[in-house]
């Protein structure tokens, strides 16, 4: 791995880590703001509604900076927004924080994967977008257990004075070793071809897919840590542990995902979201008892990340002549399917139905999921339809 792509990994996992860390000291954020946990849990969803709808625009606003010097500058806000979370003084004032370092956040991965692919030679841009996606994965399995320990120590405020230490760290990194000239930037497909492969039954309804994939996962883990507090009973030492191995099971489901994208793509993405209601059933069940919990969620963890590689890769294939308006919008469509996840999680919790409810939320859309993926494959097959070739130069 090149010392460019080094500093741009830290940097992704900076960003990744202060995104998912707010699920680990939910409860103390709470008390510390004065507000209920379900309340709390709009840190969340206004962070993924920052990505999905600021990213894209601030990306669009600063297209004619150098790319060297957009990534210091979002560095800078992310380093400045992290110590203000930590001084904030009440909910609201945290709420437009988180949100100003999400929309930081979003322009950084459309940045960074340009700037990625720039550095490494044609035949190697696939793994330099795999480090920086790495960097979320790895935030998960590190970043996350880690920020919800110093939390459970020193209090959640310590947790974002370590973030904006971590954002400093990915700042000196850019600055020493990104060159100053550095991105590649593909010749763009018309305004009117993006729109219209986005017509495409793959693209839409993996976009669905999308969508309750986030409902599977995020219902549940915006409200993990009192979850497993509260209704399995484990011990609040215990909880970034299991954090760690729901991480590592992340990691290993990249992999998964990536093998089984090349592999069968459809057949295996089909039999993955069927697991993965099955898994969700199981948590729902097995909630109240530690060990077999503690398994469920590993599993559970594995099969998120192992359902989102092949989704991502569908729509990329799927959109290859006319890619950029696409490819933004799986950043994008990922953090509205998290909002209104956490949204819903909220809603649930309030109305009195308890976090045992929010696996089988999880399991009904996973269900969904699958439904529409035999519909689009069956589709698809009888229509004879062949991925697009890359957009020809213009």
């Amino acid at each position: 791995m090149s010392l460019p792509l080094i500093a741009l990994f830290i940097a992704a996992f900076a960003f990744g880590t202060t995104e998912f860390v707010i699920a680990g000291v939910l409860p103390q954020v709470a008390v510390g703001l004065g507000v209920s946990v379900p309340s709390a849990g709009y840190l969340v969803s206004g962070y993924a509604c920052g990505i999905a709808i600021g990213g894209p625009l601030l990306t669009l606003a600063t297209k004619s900076l150098p790319r060297k010097t957009l990534l210091l500058g979002l560095a800078i806000v992310f380093i400045v927004g992290q110590a203000a979370c930590a001084l904030a003084p009440d909910f609201t004032s945290m709420l437009l924080l988180r949100i100003a370092v999400a929309v930081a956040h979003g322009a950084y991965f459309g940045v960074a994967m340009v700037v990625a692919v720039g550095l490494v030679p044609e035949d190697k841009r696939g793994m330099a977008v795999a480090v920086i996606l790495s960097g979320l994965t790895v935030s998960n399995v590190i970043g996350v257990p880690a920020g919800t320990a110093i939390g459970n120590i020193w209090g959640w405020r310590a947790t974002f004075w370590v973030m904006c230490a971590l954002g400093v760290a990915a700042a000196l990194a850019m600055t020493a070793l990104l060159p100053r000239t550095a991105g590649y930037q593909a010749k763009p497909a018309g305004l009117a071809r993006e729109v219209r492969v986005l017509a495409r039954q793959q693209v839409w309804t993996s976009l669905i897919l999308m969508l309750m994939l986030m409902l599977g996962q995020f219902c549940l883990f915006t409200y993990i840590t009192p979850t497993l507090l509260e209704v399995t009973g484990l011990d609040e030492d215990l909880v970034p542990w299991v954090l760690l191995l729901n991480g590592v099971g992340a990691t290993l489901g990249v992999f998964v995902g990536g093998k089984v994208s090349d592999w069968k793509l459809m057949p295996s993405l089909i039999t993955m979201l069927a697991l993965q209601a099955v898994t969700l059933g199981v948590i729902y069940a097995v909630s109240p008892y530690p060990l077999p919990m503690i398994v469920a969620i590993v599993i559970w963890g594995g099969l998120n990340f192992a359902i989102g590689t092949p989704i991502q890769t569908r729509i990329l294939a799927w959109t290859a002549d006319a890619s950029n308006l696409a490819s933004s919008l799986i950043p994008s469509g990922f953090n509205v399917g998290i909002a209104l996840a956490a949204s819903l999680g909220a809603a649930m919790l309030n109305a009195g139905y308890g976090y045992r409810s929010l696996p089988a939320v999880g399991a009904a859309a996973m269900l969904v999921a699958m439904v529409v993926a035999v519909i689009s494959q069956v589709w698809e097959g009888r229509s004879n339809a062949t991925p697009p070739l890359t957009a020809p130069a213009e």
